[in-house]
């Protein structure tokens, strides 16, 4: 070996460890951590009749979960039928999910697509007031590669100083964020601080939480699947039924987080069949009918969305009627 060669190796090697030591050294001194564990509520959006936001029943709602065990809140996401609501009722949503709420506990909201310009300019230009966190899912529709979905995620990065929560749900968007590509976003981007995991794939959850960053968490997106998630090592969820049976929901949680698995398996156990039937007509369709049958909103969803068949909500009241809910 030359000693040209010899020094351009030094000078590699040099480069390299003062990258990783200057990284290291942000994540000590400038650490974003994530505040987003326990029961998160994915929060529904309650219409009147006439297909107007019943923001009074929102209001309760919110109260309702507090009350009731919500560590914190996802607003303006899928289950809140998002897709559907005018800028104006966005920003209305928000406003009064952010004032009620009063800081007691931490708020994600939902700031994602298939656009990366779009969603940079959103991250820099809107109103983030009162919001602890953003949430946001993995392109949909244009199926971009790996190297697409981590260039996409770097840039929404880059583009806030609020911490990141990745939305992984290939079911909705048609494109999975494969292990090794969230791992290395967590390395590499300080502030994507979790995932809300949604994939279904357990073995992948594994190997995330296998060769994750000590500051980077997991997030179970599927109730059904909480259980087994937390039991390894995922920090809590951000739930669908919690909007209904947050106190049920978050003592399963709070059991696992201190080693009592038995206790915390017979409640997963004892919603198992309510699990599916929330789903079965889609979401959140059946959140809501169970909601209705509370007394909580009227059972109203905005197109494409329906509500729940009648049979599918036959059989939810009866197992809710079993469940002495």
């Amino acid at each position: 070996m030359t000693i040209k060669t010899k020094i351009f190796c030094f000078q590699s090697f040099f480069y390299i460890f003062i990258r990783t030591f200057a990284r290291e050294i942000r994540r000590t001194f400038f650490m974003v951590y994530n505040i987003f564990k326990g029961l998160g509520i994915a929060l529904v959006t309650p219409f009147r009749q006439d297909g107007s936001v019943d923001y009074d029943a929102l209001l309760r709602l919110v109260e309702y979960q507090l009350d009731n065990g919500a560590d914190f809140f996802c607003i303006l996401a899928t289950t809140g039928e998002t897709p559907t609501l005018t800028a104006e009722e966005k920003s209305r949503i928000k406003n009064l999910v952010v004032d009620k709420v009063q800081a007691r506990v931490p708020i994600l909201m939902g700031c994602g697509g298939n656009n990366t310009a779009a969603v940079v300019e959103e991250l820099k230009n809107g109103d983030f007031k009162g919001i602890d966190g953003v949430l946001s899912v993995c392109p949909y529709y244009n199926k971009p590669s790996q190297e697409g979905l981590y260039q996409h995620f770097k840039a929404i990065a880059a583009a806030t100083q609020l911490p990141v929560v990745l939305y992984n749900v290939p079911g909705r968007t048609g494109v999975n964020l494969k292990a090794e590509t969230t791992v290395r976003l967590a390395r590499d981007c300080q502030n994507i601080v979790a995932i809300k995991e949604a994939s279904g794939n357990l073995e992948q959850v594994d190997e995330i939480i296998k060769n994750k960053p000590r500051d980077f968490d997991v997030i179970s997106g599927d109730d059904s699947l909480t259980f087994p998630m937390v039991s390894c090592g995922a920090v809590g969820v951000i739930s669908v039924i919690g909007n209904a049976l947050p106190r049920e929901f978050s003592k399963m949680i709070r059991l696992q987080m201190r080693g009592e698995y038995e206790p915390a398996r017979k409640i997963h156990h004892r919603f198992t069949d309510l699990f599916s039937l929330l789903f079965v007509d889609g979401n959140p369709a059946g959140v809501k009918a169970m909601l209705h049958e509370m007394g909580f909103i009227e059972n109203v969803l905005r197109l494409p969305l329906v509500p729940t068949r009648i049979s599918t909500l036959q059989r939810m009241s009866e197992i809710m009627k079993e469940l002495k809910i």
